[in-house]
């Protein structure tokens, strides 16, 4: 009967994950950053405290950088964020970068498809500026003109990295994934679209996952430390503060703008 009951809480996503160390593994050093929207000011302020923070510690064998997903969008500097994160990945063979649900949406509409582009034109609207098209155009213009003008004005270098962005990644016990996962399925079942948007479900479960989840996608005024994820997505395009997390062996440690 008991047994029975804590299936269904685990489930349910109710009984709490117990408390466990999670490790990048030995000599590895790890900095995850959340969304950062366009902001590419407060991308290169995190960067040099993230140079600073790991210059000022013992030398490891394996440096790594996670973008968390949603460079695009809300900021002014969705196109110069892309160029920056596309030139450190380029000359850092440590540097991943996830997608998030914003650069699905961008990838959407620069295919051309169903509604994408009208879409785009609303919440994409800072990211469609930040490539130089016309604001009466992305306002007021017809659909074919503005795909086309997205076409023209997009790098194809940008929606070919931007394409090639993978949902998720693991070092060592961690998970970094954009938006989360379904409790209760294995990671090779994960729905990409889950890993891309999911909230609710993700979020009020407590039920433990094969890994420590490392999340942005929803925000929250402090680092959001749970016993099963850590969401670190503290609204940067609007608060100023773009952070990250630091993870060496069991410690861990954040910066913030």
């Amino acid at each position: 009967m008991f047994d029975l009951l804590r299936r269904a809480f685990n489930q349910a996503g109710t009984e709490d994950a117990a408390p466990r160390l999670f490790s990048t593994g030995e000599g590895r050093r790890v900095y995850a950053i959340g969304d950062v929207h366009g902001r590419r000011d407060l991308l290169v302020e995190l960067l040099r405290l993230i140079v600073a923070d790991s210059e000022a510690r013992e030398p490891v064998r394996e440096l790594r950088l996670v973008m968390l997903g949603d460079l695009v969008d809300r900021g002014l500097e969705s196109a110069g964020v892309v160029d920056l994160v596309m030139d450190m990945a380029a000359d850092w063979p440590g540097m991943d970068c996830l997608m998030g649900n914003h650069e699905e949406m961008f990838l959407v509409a620069l295919q051309g498809e169903g509604r994408g582009v009208d879409l785009f034109r609303r919440v994409g609207r800072e990211a469609l500026l930040s490539y130089g098209i016309a604001p009466t155009l992305i306002d007021e213009g017809e659909e074919d003109a503005l795909y086309a003008a997205m076409l023209e004005h997009v790098p194809e270098a940008h929606r070919d990295f931007l394409a090639a962005l993978p949902n998720s990644i693991v070092i060592g016990d961690y998970l970094f994934v954009h938006a989360g996962i379904k409790p209760g399925v294995a990671l090779e079942d994960q729905d990409s679209r889950d890993m891309r948007w999911i909230r609710a479900a993700f979020l009020k479960s407590r039920v433990a996952h094969p890994y420590m989840v490392i999340h942005g996608h929803s925000i929250s005024e402090e680092v959001d430390i749970r016993p099963n994820r850590i969401g670190i997505d503290t609204g940067a395009y609007a608060s100023e503060r773009l952070t990250a997390i630091g993870l060496e062996g069991t410690e861990r440690w954040f910066l913030s703008t």
